[in-house]
């Protein structure tokens, strides 16, 4: 396995049973798995799709502290709801998380999940700044270098 790539575990039940990481690093992006609602197998927010999503960001917001990175580094936020009725309250959920941040955002209602209830699942993509003396300098905010 290359040392450039990173891995790190959650307490979910899933990754050891499915064998798959809560998040991999590889070179200047993190990629956090699909993440749901949990904290090891308690639910958080049942029936509450705002709290589902608020509690699923939270779980891969701590997936990315591994790495040294916050909100401010989601470069894409992908969100899987269960009903189109929820699109209100997951997008709120998302807007108070990362209204600064303004990654690339997907919503998409899916059939369901491992779960019946759960009403929300979530992924997240981070950049790492990964710029070392000698790289070309970055564009200028607003040049479409």
């Amino acid at each position: 396995m290359s040392e450039a790539v990173r891995r790190v575990q959650s307490d979910s039940p899933w990754e050891g049973a499915f064998g798959h990481a809560r998040a991999v690093a590889a070179g200047d992006r993190v990629l956090v798995a699909g993440t749901l609602p949990f904290t090891g197998t308690v639910l958080h927010g049942e029936g509450d799709p705002y709290e589902q999503a608020l509690a699923a960001f939270r779980q891969g917001l701590d997936a990315l502290r591994e790495f040294g990175l916050g909100a401010e580094s989601v470069i894409r936020t992908r969100m899987y709801l269960t009903h189109v009725r929820d699109v209100d309250a997951v997008g709120r959920a998302h807007k108070e998380l990362f209204d600064a941040a303004r990654p690339a955002a997907t919503m998409v209602v899916v059939s369901g999940f491992v779960d019946p209830r759960v009403l929300v699942q979530v992924e997240l993509e981070a950049f790492r700044d990964s710029a070392t003396p000698g790289s070309a300098p970055r564009a200028p905010e607003g040049d479409p270098r």
